[in-house]
C-alpha cells in the first residue's frame, strides 16, 4: 500500500451531498489531519470563494478548515489565465458570480466588457442575454475563451438546472465554433494549478472522489492515483465497465483507515 503526502478531495458527495451530512467524512479528514496531512479541498463551483466554502465546511459540517485548503474551479483559472497572459494582457470580460469575480480582481486582472484580453464564462444566475451577447462579440473580436467548469447541469432541490458547462455552451455555439479551453475536472489544466498551488508532485497526491467522470478522470488526466468512493454519483457496476479503473475503490470514507493513511 502507497501513502501519500497529500490528498486532494472532492465536496459534494463525497464530503457532504446537498446540505446533509456523510457520516464518515468528518472522522476522515481528521484521520488524515493526526497524521499530518495535507488537505486541499477541490471544487469545480465557481461561485464562490474560499472563504465561503471554508465557512459552510466548518460551521454546517463540523470539518474545522482554512480558507487557504480550499481550491476551487475560479482560483484554477484565474491561476491559468495569469499563467498565459502576456505583459499588459489584464483585461477579462467575465461572466460569474463573486467567487470568480474575487479570484480575477485577487490576481491583478481589470473586469470590463471593453476591448478584453479573455471572456471567462463561469456559473452566474443573474447573467442576461446582454451579457452573452457582449461575450460571443469579444471572442469574435480575438478575446480568449475559457470556461471555469464543463458541469452542463447544477442539481438543487428544483431539479436539475443548466450548470456552468450549458453557459460556456451557449457562447461556444454562438460564436460558431470558437473552442473555449475549460479548466475544471475532468480536465487536467485545474489538476496541473492545483499541483502548482500546493506545490506538490503529481506521485506525492490521492485525488478522493465520489464521481469517476469527473473527479476520478481529473485525477487520471495527470497520472495522479485516485480514491472512489461510492456515497454520491457513480455506481459500482457503471463503473466495472470503464477501461480503466480507479486506483482504489470503497463503499465508505471509513474503510480508508489507519494503515491506509
Amino acid at each position: 500500500m502507497k501513502h501519500y503526502d497529500t490528498y486532494f478531495i472532492d465536496l459534494d458527495g463525497t464530503i457532504y451531498q446537498g446540505k446533509n451530512r456523510i457520516p464518515a467524512a468528518a472522522a476522515f479528514i481528521q484521520r488524515l489531519k493526526d497524521h499530518g496531512k495535507r488537505i486541499l479541498y477541490l471544487t469545480n463551483n465557481s461561485t464562490r470563494t474560499p472563504e465561503e466554502v471554508a465557512q459552510v465546511l466548518t460551521k454546517d459540517h463540523q470539518i474545522p478548515t482554512d480558507p487557504k485548503d480550499v481550491y476551487t474551479s475560479a482560483l484554477a483559472t484565474a491561476d491559468y489565465v495569469k499563467s498565459i497572459a502576456s505583459t499588459g494582457q489584464e483585461r477579462v470580460n467575465v461572466i460569474g458570480e463573486w467567487g470568480l469575480q474575487k479570484a480575477l480582481l485577487d490576481r491583478g486582472f481589470y473586469l470590463t466588457t471593453y476591448q478584453p484580453d479573455f471572456v471567462v464564462v463561469g456559473m452566474d444566475m443573474n447573467a442576461t442575454y446582454e451579457d452573452f451577447a457582449t461575450a460571443v462579440l469579444n471572442i469574435q473580436r480575438g478575446a480568449k475563451f475559457i470556461g471555469t467548469n464543463p458541469d452542463t447541469n447544477l442539481p438543487n432541490e428544483r431539479g436539475m438546472l443548466p450548470g456552468a458547462g450549458s453557459l460556456v455552451a451557449l457562447v461556444h455555439y454562438a460564436t460558431q465554433a470558437v473552442e473555449p479551453i475549460v479548466v475544471g475536472k475532468p480536465h487536467a489544466l485545474i489538476m496541473e494549478m492545483a499541483l502548482q498551488y500546493t506545490g506538490k508532485q503529481v506521485d506525492q497526491v490521492l485525488m478522493v472522489g465520489d464521481n469517476f467522470h469527473t473527479d476520478i478522470q481529473a485525477g487520471q488526466a495527470v497520472e495522479m492515483d485516485t480514491l472512489l468512493v461510492y456515497t454520491g454519483v457513480s455506481k459500482r457496476s457503471e463503473v466495472a465497465k470503464e477501461s480503466r479503473q480507479p486506483t482504489y475503490q470503497i463503499d465508505s470514507l471509513d474503510e480508508w483507515d489507519e494503515e491506509n493513511i
